[in-house]
């Protein structure tokens, strides 16, 4: 009776061992898929809501596809960085606590779950959204993978590939919505990428001031002076604001509903009303310049936002007056 007893004691030990195993590998999964960075997939929303058609039945659920598949392909994408920077990780006094760098996700496991993720991203898109959408999502991959195996290592490129992908991703939005997409927008987003990128990197400089780190992460780090860093960032700050306040100048609704109308004097009849997100965005710019230079917090901008609370309250206050100038308006 007693060697039963040990047996079952030692099976359930054995099999609580295997469960705590086998959930912590589905937690370093989790931890390398970086469900934070899925942030930057949000962009996929971005012309059909600036054009008023986002909550139309059909477009709403092609956009949420888009976005399912980009979150998938971002992640397999994020995998094969961790691979390939797995032994110069291990010397980053934060990304050696990455799965793979640290060895708690092995490295076949890692390429399995890359392909996987890259297969349910083709296959998704294709199927339930269209070609086009899907030579998208592979240029997107083709971009990933040369930036993590070579043009990381280029300088200003880098930079450069950074924010193309941002633009593949609202391209990509607007292939699957089926809609135009603004000029002005993609500038917009051109400079916006440009700021995180460059200050990004201005934030990986400081992290590395420690002799002994300096250029064991990023290569070009060691080429790119703060000079010209802090030249670029200003060039982009000026360039995202100006092509965002061009974009709200073309784009703004035409006209606004009877309700309102009824209301408010004939010169604001048909004003450009996504003018007045102007200032908000001015201020998220400032805001990040001022985490990049004085709180020096910049190396992971959605970390930044989620933990800024005067930067995340700006960009949920955007969020709300763009959903209301370009949905309740005209319905008011």
């Amino acid at each position: 009776m007693k060697a039963n007893v040990d047996a079952k004691l030692h099976e359930n030990e054995k099999n609580l061992t295997i469960n705590k195993k086998v959930f912590n590998l589905i937690y370093q999964i989790a931890r390398t898929a970086r469900p934070r960075q899925w942030l930057k997939n949000l962009s996929v929303f971005a012309a059909p809501t600036f054009l008023g058609v986002l909550f139309d039945p059909i477009t709403l659920a092609l956009s949420i596809k888009a976005f399912l598949v980009f979150c998938a392909i971002s992640s397999g994408a994020y995998f094969v960085n961790d691979i390939k920077d797995a032994e110069r990780d291990r010397n980053h006094p934060v990304k050696r606590n990455r799965a793979v760098a640290s060895g708690k996700l092995p490295i076949w496991l890692a390429w399995i779950v890359a392909l996987l993720l890259f297969v349910f991203g083709f296959v998704y898109g294709y199927l339930f959204i269209g070609t086009f959408f899907t030579a998208a999502a592979v240029f997107f991959i083709v971009l990933q993978i040369a930036y993590s195996f070579y043009l990381r290592n280029v300088i200003i490129l880098d930079a450069l590939l950074v924010a193309t992908a941002f633009i593949v991703r609202v391209f990509a939005g607007g292939i699957a919505a089926e809609v135009s997409i603004s000029s002005w927008l993609i500038l917009a987003t051109i400079g916006l990428s440009l700021l995180l990128a460059f200050g990004k990197r201005r934030s990986e400089k400081t992290l590395m001031e420690n002799p002994d780190l300096e250029g064991q992460t990023r290569k070009t780090l060691r080429y790119y002076p703060d000079t010209l860093l802090d030249s670029m960032i200003s060039m982009s700050s000026a360039f995202c604001i100006i092509s965002y306040s061009l974009f709200t100048f073309q784009t703004s609704p035409q006209t606004i509903g009877t309700g309102l109308a009824t209301i408010l004097p004939s010169i604001l009849s048909s004003p450009k009303w996504l003018m007045l997100t102007i200032p908000i965005v001015i201020y998220g710019v400032a805001r990040y310049l001022f985490v990049i230079y004085e709180k020096k917090e910049g190396e992971s901008p959605e970390r930044v936002l989620l933990s800024d609370t005067p930067l995340l309250s700006a960009v949920l206050l955007w969020l709300v007056a763009i959903l209301a100038i370009r949905f309740l308006l005209p319905a008011f």
